[in-house]
């Protein structure tokens, strides 16, 4: 099977020089390492990536360079995944990169703390690379301390939880196991939700991502 092709935009040295290790332990394929935002627009339309993980801030000003270039990119291309890494909760930057979120590949944003173990790290890269989000669980608890109006405040608690983890990108599985509760309830729950958010049947993954717009509109 051909790797993953994956463009990398970190300007620590030492950190990128990490992250490509990494990324290879985990299978992927780095066609291009880059520090700054300019070679990363650069590198994705000279090695037409299927994914791309970003810093926010680079130089050359080192505030949100690396998102504005996430976001240029996407609006290029949705066919092209981004995964945005970040040293701090910051709300804004996630709302913007998810509002792209819902056609083509997925979008993510985690902090840096987690890409220090190479199995989360991939399991993240495998959502956004199959079109699922991805959020740091530190973001979703920002996210929801501030967010209780329209159909979310209908939510119950559970209902609460379970849509921290489909924002997490979390699997019903994944869900089931870190909730204990049966795989049947965890349906339930999302059937609930889905409801509430006034989002007819349609492709589940599809329902997914939209749930966690509405939620990141509100």
């Amino acid at each position: 099977m051909t790797a993953i092709r994956v463009v990398l935009a970190e300007d620590s040295v030492l950190l990128r020089e990490g992250l490509v290790r990494l990324l290879g332990e985990a299978g992927y394929q780095v066609a291009a390492a880059v520090g700054d935002a300019e070679s990363l627009l650069t590198a994705v339309a000279q090695a037409e990536p299927e994914l791309v993980v970003t810093d926010v801030r680079m130089p050359p000003g080192h505030s949100d360079e690396g998102l504005r270039a996430a976001l240029q990119i996407r609006s290029r291309n949705s066919g092209i995944g981004i995964l945005v890494l970040s040293q701090y909760v910051e709300l804004a930057y996630a709302r913007d990169l998810l509002a792209t979120a819902g056609a083509g590949r997925g979008v993510g944003y985690l902090l840096k703390d987690r890409v220090t173990d190479v199995d989360e790290l991939a399991d993240a890269l495998q959502r956004v690379h199959a079109g699922g989000t991805v959020l740091d669980p530190e973001v979703v608890s920002a996210l929801f301390a501030g967010n209780a109006k329209g159909p979310l405040h209908d939510l119950t608690a559970r209902e609460r939880e379970v849509m921290g983890l489909i924002a997490e990108g979390r699997s019903n599985a994944a869900i089931s196991e870190q909730l204990v509760v049966s795989s049947g309830a965890v349906e339930k729950h999302i059937s609930s939700i889905f409801a509430k958010l006034d989002l007819p049947p349609s492709a589940e993954d599809h329902r997914r991502v939209l749930a966690v717009l509405t939620w990141l509109r509100q």
